[in-house]
């Protein structure tokens, strides 16, 4: 997911896209622990999008205040 992507999106949207975003990561880490995981890579790459998620809502929360 790109920056540009998460800028155009709404608090309300951003924090639904992190519950998603970390619902799956929870899901990922399921699967490799039971060694089900092909994309291992995945994981790091979402973490990294929760991250971007997780800047933008504090940059527009601190932009309103």
């Amino acid at each position: 997911m790109k920056i540009s992507e998460i800028q155009d999106l709404t608090t309300q949207e951003l924090l639904a896209k992190g519950r998603d975003l970390r619902a799956e990561l929870f899901n990922l880490r399921l699967l490799k622990v039971s060694s089900q995981l092909e994309k291992s890579h995945r994981i790091r790459s979402i973490r990294r999008d929760i991250a971007r998620v997780e800047t933008q809502i504090s940059k527009q929360r601190k932009k309103s205040a």
